[in-house]
């Protein structure tokens, strides 16, 4: 692939991502996919034949670009602690920045399922989840936190990050009322879901349970 293939190729999948976040994968047009990124329709097919195998590059992009921000996670020199704050501070500053993620995602996969079930099969969630494991092994026992309860962790500290985009419209009304503004929230939100996770994972320390 040339430099210029490069750069085309890029131009393209920062258009698509926004047209398909805007518009979702039905809304979506390859014409105005074409437009936003400054290039004609019958280029745009050149690089990327159908809507759907855009759709799918776009989305495993987007995929690995998470990866990519979050591998710092697992750095077997942070603590468990420093990595949760990491998770927090740069999730949420990446939703910040990306603030219809969450609902094209879900609107996508309310849409087509097995799409997304299919999409997401390629990246090997499993094997991060157990590498995560084994690096705090002795600290997660203590914590009660076992391989099987590991994922409802994970997916509980996504849950806390995400719930406020995905609800910005009722939860702007409601924090109006308050005197808090959804960017104050938010930016409290970062430390605020740290401390909270973090209190609620150490306080089962010799629980039993």
């Amino acid at each position: 692939m040339t430099d210029n293939d490069r750069l085309t190729e890029e131009k393209i999948f920062e258009a698509a991502t926004e047209v398909f976040v805007d518009k979702g994968m039905d809304g979506a047009r390859m014409q105005d996919i074409a437009i936003q990124a400054g290039i004609n329709k019958s280029l745009l097919h050149y690089y990327f034949r159908t809507k759907d195998h855009l759709f799918n590059a776009v989305f495993e992009m987007t995929c690995r670009k998470l990866l990519r921000k979050f591998a710092p996670v697992f750095d077997e020199n942070l603590s468990l602690e420093e990595k949760i704050r990491f998770f927090f501070r740069e999730h949420i500053t990446f939703l910040q920045e990306n603030p219809k993620l969450p609902a094209f995602i879900m609107n996508e996969i309310n849409r087509n399922p097995d799409r997304i079930k299919k999409l997401i099969k390629n990246i090997d969630i499993e094997k991060k989840w157990l590498e995560l494991f084994e690096q705090h092994r002795a600290e997660l026992e203590k914590y009660n936190i076992t391989k099987e309860s590991l994922p409802q962790v994970i997916i509980s500290f996504a849950a806390i990050s995400v719930f406020p985009f995905a609800a910005k419209g009722i939860l702007e009304v409601f924090l109006e009322k308050t005197g808090t503004g959804f960017n104050r929230f938010i930016e409290e939100r970062k430390s605020f879901a740290a401390d909270f996770m973090i209190q609620a994972i150490t306080h089962n320390t010799d629980t039993g349970k």
